[in-house]
Protein backbone atom coordinates (compact mmCIF):
# COMPACT_ATOMS: atom_id res chain seq x y z
CA UNK A 1 0.00 0.00 0.00
CA UNK A 2 1.33 3.42 -0.97
CA UNK A 3 2.27 5.57 2.00
CA UNK A 4 1.61 9.29 1.85
CA UNK A 5 4.72 11.46 1.97
CA UNK A 6 4.56 13.88 4.90
CA UNK A 7 6.86 16.81 5.68
CA UNK A 8 7.13 17.51 9.42
CA UNK A 9 8.57 20.86 10.51
CA UNK A 10 9.97 21.48 13.98
CA UNK A 11 10.72 17.76 14.11
CA UNK A 12 13.16 18.07 17.02
CA UNK A 13 10.64 19.90 19.21
CA UNK A 14 8.58 18.63 22.13
CA UNK A 15 5.25 18.35 20.28
CA UNK A 16 6.65 16.61 17.23
CA UNK A 17 8.49 14.02 19.27
CA UNK A 18 5.21 12.99 20.92
CA UNK A 19 3.60 12.08 17.61
CA UNK A 20 6.53 11.06 15.41
CA UNK A 21 6.51 7.35 16.33
CA UNK A 22 2.92 7.08 15.04
CA UNK A 23 3.54 9.30 12.02
CA UNK A 24 6.60 7.32 10.97
CA UNK A 25 4.65 4.08 11.25
CA UNK A 26 1.90 5.28 8.91
CA UNK A 27 3.63 7.68 6.52
CA UNK A 28 6.85 8.24 4.62
CA UNK A 29 8.10 11.18 6.69
CA UNK A 30 10.63 13.89 5.89
CA UNK A 31 11.76 15.63 9.07
CA UNK A 32 13.06 19.18 9.17
CA UNK A 33 14.15 21.65 11.81
CA UNK A 34 16.33 24.74 12.00
CA UNK A 35 18.72 22.76 14.18
CA UNK A 36 19.06 19.60 16.20
CA UNK A 37 18.87 20.12 19.93
CA UNK A 38 20.41 17.58 22.30
CA UNK A 39 19.39 15.30 23.81
CA UNK A 40 17.42 14.05 20.82
CA UNK A 41 15.26 10.98 20.54
CA UNK A 42 17.05 8.33 18.51
CA UNK A 43 13.95 7.84 16.39
CA UNK A 44 14.38 11.28 14.83
CA UNK A 45 18.05 11.21 14.05
CA UNK A 46 17.53 11.98 10.34
CA UNK A 47 16.60 15.65 10.15
CA UNK A 48 17.08 17.97 7.21
CA UNK A 49 18.15 21.41 8.39
CA UNK A 50 16.15 24.27 6.90
CA UNK A 51 15.41 27.89 7.77
CA UNK A 52 11.69 28.40 7.25
CA UNK A 53 12.16 32.15 7.77
CA UNK A 54 14.13 32.56 4.55
CA UNK A 55 13.12 35.42 2.25
CA UNK A 56 13.88 33.20 -0.75
CA UNK A 57 11.05 30.68 -0.89
CA UNK A 58 12.62 28.94 -3.87
CA UNK A 59 15.26 27.69 -1.43
CA UNK A 60 12.50 25.65 0.23
CA UNK A 61 11.10 24.12 -2.97
CA UNK A 62 13.35 21.02 -2.95
CA UNK A 63 12.36 20.27 0.65
CA UNK A 64 8.61 20.63 0.03
CA UNK A 65 8.29 19.16 -3.47
CA UNK A 66 6.79 15.69 -3.74
CA UNK A 67 4.96 15.65 -0.42
CA UNK A 68 1.24 15.06 0.04
CA UNK A 69 0.94 17.06 3.27
CA UNK A 70 2.93 19.21 5.66
CA UNK A 71 2.59 19.08 9.45
CA UNK A 72 3.83 22.39 10.83
CA UNK A 73 5.14 22.31 14.41
CA UNK A 74 8.07 24.69 13.99
CA UNK A 75 8.18 27.98 15.89
CA UNK A 76 10.70 30.61 16.91
CA UNK A 77 11.53 30.27 20.58
CA UNK A 78 14.95 31.92 20.41
CA UNK A 79 14.14 35.56 19.67
CA UNK A 80 14.35 37.49 22.93
CA UNK A 81 11.69 40.10 22.17
CA UNK A 82 8.40 38.19 22.30
CA UNK A 83 6.57 40.34 19.76
CA UNK A 84 9.40 40.02 17.25
CA UNK A 85 9.44 36.30 17.90
CA UNK A 86 5.73 35.97 17.21
CA UNK A 87 6.07 38.04 14.05
CA UNK A 88 8.65 35.46 12.98
CA UNK A 89 6.17 32.69 13.75
CA UNK A 90 3.48 34.31 11.63
CA UNK A 91 6.02 34.77 8.82
CA UNK A 92 7.04 31.13 9.15
CA UNK A 93 3.42 29.97 8.88
CA UNK A 94 3.02 32.15 5.79
CA UNK A 95 6.16 30.67 4.22
CA UNK A 96 4.93 27.13 4.90
CA UNK A 97 1.51 27.80 3.38
CA UNK A 98 2.89 29.76 0.42
CA UNK A 99 5.55 27.15 -0.36
CA UNK A 100 2.99 24.35 0.01
CA UNK A 101 0.76 26.14 -2.49
CA UNK A 102 3.58 26.69 -4.96
CA UNK A 103 4.90 23.12 -4.77
CA UNK A 104 1.56 21.34 -5.04
CA UNK A 105 1.11 20.13 -1.47
CA UNK A 106 -2.59 19.48 -0.97
CA UNK A 107 -2.96 19.79 2.80
CA UNK A 108 -1.35 21.50 5.77
CA UNK A 109 -1.90 20.53 9.41
CA UNK A 110 -0.78 23.36 11.67
CA UNK A 111 -0.20 23.45 15.41
CA UNK A 112 -2.31 26.29 16.72
CA UNK A 113 -3.07 26.70 20.41
CA UNK A 114 -5.96 27.14 22.81
CA UNK A 115 -4.33 30.52 23.51
CA UNK A 116 -5.76 31.80 20.20
CA UNK A 117 -8.96 32.37 22.17
CA UNK A 118 -7.67 32.55 25.71
CA UNK A 119 -9.28 35.92 26.41
CA UNK A 120 -12.48 33.92 26.99
CA UNK A 121 -10.95 31.39 29.36
CA UNK A 122 -11.75 33.23 32.61
CA UNK A 123 -15.37 33.41 31.43
CA UNK A 124 -15.33 29.66 30.81
CA UNK A 125 -13.65 28.77 34.06
CA UNK A 126 -15.95 31.03 36.09
CA UNK A 127 -19.06 29.51 34.50
CA UNK A 128 -20.21 32.51 32.43
CA UNK A 129 -19.75 30.45 29.24
CA UNK A 130 -20.42 26.71 29.23
CA UNK A 131 -18.27 25.70 26.25
CA UNK A 132 -16.23 27.40 23.54
CA UNK A 133 -16.56 26.12 19.98
CA UNK A 134 -13.78 26.73 17.46
CA UNK A 135 -15.75 27.45 14.29
CA UNK A 136 -18.77 29.54 15.25
CA UNK A 137 -19.85 32.33 17.52
CA UNK A 138 -17.20 34.40 19.24
CA UNK A 139 -14.22 35.54 17.23
CA UNK A 140 -10.98 34.13 18.72
CA UNK A 141 -9.35 36.80 20.85
CA UNK A 142 -6.19 36.72 22.92
CA UNK A 143 -4.66 39.18 25.34
CA UNK A 144 -1.06 38.15 24.60
CA UNK A 145 1.24 38.07 21.57
CA UNK A 146 1.52 34.27 21.51
CA UNK A 147 -2.24 33.80 21.21
CA UNK A 148 -2.51 36.63 18.69
CA UNK A 149 0.05 34.88 16.47
CA UNK A 150 -1.87 31.60 16.62
CA UNK A 151 -5.09 33.31 15.58
CA UNK A 152 -3.13 34.93 12.74
CA UNK A 153 -2.00 31.44 11.60
CA UNK A 154 -5.62 30.36 11.43
CA UNK A 155 -6.69 33.35 9.36
CA UNK A 156 -3.70 32.97 7.03
CA UNK A 157 -4.76 29.38 6.52
CA UNK A 158 -8.26 30.48 5.57
CA UNK A 159 -6.86 32.81 2.92
CA UNK A 160 -4.85 29.98 1.33
CA UNK A 161 -7.82 27.61 1.56
CA UNK A 162 -9.98 29.93 -0.56
CA UNK A 163 -7.68 29.71 -3.57
CA UNK A 164 -7.68 33.47 -4.02
CA UNK A 165 -3.88 33.77 -3.64
CA UNK A 166 -2.79 30.68 -5.56
CA UNK A 167 -3.52 26.95 -5.70
CA UNK A 168 -5.67 25.86 -2.77
CA UNK A 169 -3.99 24.45 0.32
CA UNK A 170 -6.51 22.62 2.46
CA UNK A 171 -5.61 23.27 6.06
CA UNK A 172 -6.53 22.27 9.58
CA UNK A 173 -5.44 24.12 12.71
CA UNK A 174 -5.28 22.19 15.96
CA UNK A 175 -5.74 24.38 19.02
CA UNK A 176 -3.66 22.18 21.26
CA UNK A 177 -4.66 22.14 24.92
CA UNK A 178 -2.29 20.74 27.55
CA UNK A 179 -0.03 18.03 26.04
CA UNK A 180 1.68 17.17 29.31
CA UNK A 181 1.00 15.27 32.54
CA UNK A 182 -1.63 16.79 34.81
CA UNK A 183 -0.05 17.74 38.12
CA UNK A 184 -1.74 18.60 41.40
CA UNK A 185 0.69 21.00 42.99
CA UNK A 186 0.59 23.82 45.48
CA UNK A 187 -1.16 22.22 48.43
CA UNK A 188 -4.03 24.53 49.42
CA UNK A 189 -2.95 27.36 47.12
CA UNK A 190 -6.18 28.53 45.40
CA UNK A 191 -4.29 29.47 42.24
CA UNK A 192 -2.84 25.99 41.90
CA UNK A 193 -6.27 24.50 42.64
CA UNK A 194 -7.69 26.55 39.76
CA UNK A 195 -4.84 25.46 37.48
CA UNK A 196 -5.36 21.79 38.30
CA UNK A 197 -9.02 21.86 37.30
CA UNK A 198 -8.17 23.82 34.17
CA UNK A 199 -5.53 21.29 33.12
CA UNK A 200 -7.93 18.39 33.65
CA UNK A 201 -10.16 19.99 31.01
CA UNK A 202 -7.34 20.88 28.62
CA UNK A 203 -5.33 17.64 28.72
CA UNK A 204 -4.46 15.72 25.57
CA UNK A 205 -2.58 12.45 25.73
CA UNK A 206 0.24 11.63 23.30
CA UNK A 207 -1.81 8.93 21.59
CA UNK A 208 -4.82 11.22 21.20
CA UNK A 209 -2.63 14.00 19.81
CA UNK A 210 -1.07 11.56 17.33
CA UNK A 211 -4.52 10.31 16.32
CA UNK A 212 -5.81 13.85 15.82
CA UNK A 213 -2.84 14.78 13.62
CA UNK A 214 -3.26 11.63 11.53
CA UNK A 215 -7.02 12.12 11.19
CA UNK A 216 -6.27 15.66 10.01
CA UNK A 217 -3.93 14.30 7.34
CA UNK A 218 -6.26 11.51 6.21
CA UNK A 219 -9.74 13.09 6.28
CA UNK A 220 -11.10 13.05 2.74
CA UNK A 221 -13.31 16.15 2.94
CA UNK A 222 -12.64 19.01 5.35
CA UNK A 223 -14.80 21.65 3.70
CA UNK A 224 -16.82 23.83 6.04
CA UNK A 225 -20.41 24.93 5.46
CA UNK A 226 -19.21 27.65 3.09
CA UNK A 227 -17.35 25.17 0.91
CA UNK A 228 -13.87 26.22 2.09
CA UNK A 229 -11.48 23.35 2.99
CA UNK A 230 -10.48 24.85 6.32
CA UNK A 231 -11.08 23.70 9.87
CA UNK A 232 -10.07 24.79 13.35
CA UNK A 233 -10.36 22.07 15.98
CA UNK A 234 -9.54 21.88 19.65
CA UNK A 235 -6.86 19.35 20.58
CA UNK A 236 -7.97 17.69 23.81
CA UNK A 237 -8.76 14.18 24.96
CA UNK A 238 -12.29 13.03 25.87
CA UNK A 239 -12.07 14.82 29.20
CA UNK A 240 -14.95 14.75 31.66
CA UNK A 241 -14.15 18.37 32.61
CA UNK A 242 -13.67 19.64 29.04
CA UNK A 243 -14.76 23.21 28.37
CA UNK A 244 -13.81 23.36 24.67
CA UNK A 245 -15.91 21.61 22.05
CA UNK A 246 -14.38 18.89 19.86
CA UNK A 247 -17.63 18.30 17.95
CA UNK A 248 -16.20 19.26 14.56
CA UNK A 249 -13.07 17.19 15.17
CA UNK A 250 -15.34 14.20 15.74
CA UNK A 251 -17.73 14.92 12.86
CA UNK A 252 -15.38 16.18 10.14
CA UNK A 253 -12.17 14.33 10.95
CA UNK A 254 -13.52 11.20 12.61
CA UNK A 255 -11.50 11.87 15.77
CA UNK A 256 -12.29 9.38 18.55
CA UNK A 257 -10.16 10.26 21.58
CA UNK A 258 -9.23 7.32 23.79
CA UNK A 259 -8.25 9.02 27.03
CA UNK A 260 -9.94 11.06 29.76
CA UNK A 261 -7.86 13.02 32.25
CA UNK A 262 -10.39 12.19 34.97
CA UNK A 263 -9.51 8.51 34.56
CA UNK A 264 -5.82 8.82 33.73
CA UNK A 265 -5.20 10.99 36.79
CA UNK A 266 -7.92 9.43 38.97
CA UNK A 267 -5.74 9.12 42.07
CA UNK A 268 -4.86 12.82 41.97
CA UNK A 269 -8.49 13.74 41.35
CA UNK A 270 -9.67 11.73 44.35
CA UNK A 271 -7.05 13.34 46.56
CA UNK A 272 -7.93 16.77 45.18
CA UNK A 273 -11.63 16.31 45.96
CA UNK A 274 -10.95 14.86 49.40
CA UNK A 275 -8.54 17.63 50.37
CA UNK A 276 -10.58 20.55 49.09
CA UNK A 277 -14.20 19.45 48.87
CA UNK A 278 -14.30 20.44 45.20
CA UNK A 279 -17.54 20.14 43.26
CA UNK A 280 -17.73 19.10 39.62
CA UNK A 281 -17.84 22.66 38.32
CA UNK A 282 -14.54 23.64 36.79
CA UNK A 283 -14.49 27.23 37.97
CA UNK A 284 -15.42 26.90 41.63
CA UNK A 285 -12.62 27.67 44.04
CA UNK A 286 -12.79 26.06 47.46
Amino acid sequence: MHKQRILVTGAAGALATQVLPSLREHYDCTLTDVGVRAPIDQQIEVIQLADLLTDQLNELYPLFTGHDAVVHFAMDTATEDRFDGELNNVRMAYNVLRTASETGIKRAVIASSNHAADFYEPLLLDGHIDVLTPMHGLRPLSDNFYGWAKEAYEHLGFVFATGKVGPIVENIHIRIGAPRPVSMRGGNNPGESYSFRRNLGAYISPRDLAQLVMKSIDAKDITNEWGVPWQVVYGISANTRAFWSIANARQVLGYVPKDDSEITWADDVRKFIADRGVTGKIGENP
